[in-house]
């Protein structure tokens, strides 16, 4: 397996263990709930959004540019998700400017949600200087499986919205409010001080 293929495939798997990676799972989903099967532009500038949030603070914290907090930033992940999830909530379905709420937090909270990871990959590195190809890598493979969760979050959503026609906004909500409800749960066990 080559360098590329190994940090792809960790960057794919960072995001696809839903038995560790849950809470990017969540935030995923979080940004995607106001969505449905023909909104999948929307959907992938939201995933390269959070992508390049995610990659800025990884490099960074990776090469030592920023200092992580590792309890907070496992508090503020699910508090990300939290915001998401509840705005959600508040949000009209009629907005339609050009530059989306959404797109703001994927990319906001990517820049959070990279620093969660920087430590393992640090280590992995090792002293390794040159990380630009394992970064690229990395993100690549990270894009790949948020791509994945998007695929089946909008085949189920196609399937409860537009074969078993459960309403679109009781779909947002319903997934909105568990999501935040988790986020919450997840916030309290994680409070850092």
């Amino acid at each position: 397996m080559s360098e590329f293929q190994l940090y792809f495939v960790l960057g794919k798997d960072h995001i696809l263990d839903y038995a560790n990676g849950y809470d990017h799972i969540l935030f995923v989903l979080a940004l995607c709930a106001v969505y449905v099967v023909r909104d999948w532009k929307h959907v992938l500038v939201l995933v390269t959004a959070f992508t390049i949030g995610h990659s800025i603070t990884l490099a960074l914290a990776t090469l030592n540019v920023i200092t992580v907090n590792a309890p907070l930033v496992e508090f503020l992940i699910p508090l990300t998700i939290f915001i998401t999830a509840t705005s959600n909530l508040f949000r009209k379905e009629t907005t339609q400017s050009k530059v989306q709420i959404n797109y703001i937090l994927a990319l906001v909270f990517g820049l959070v949600h990279g620093m969660g990871f920087s430590n393992y990959l640090r280590a992995l590195l090792g002293k390794d200087h040159s990380i630009v190809m394992q970064l690229f890598a990395f993100n690549v493979g990270l894009e790949f499986g948020q791509i994945i969760i998007v695929g089946i979050f909008l085949a189920v959503s196609f399937i409860a919205i537009d074969l078993a026609k459960t309403n679109r906004r009781d779909w947002k909500m319903v997934l909105s409010s568990a999501i935040a409800g988790i986020a919450f749960i997840l916030m309290k066990d994680r409070i850092p001080w």
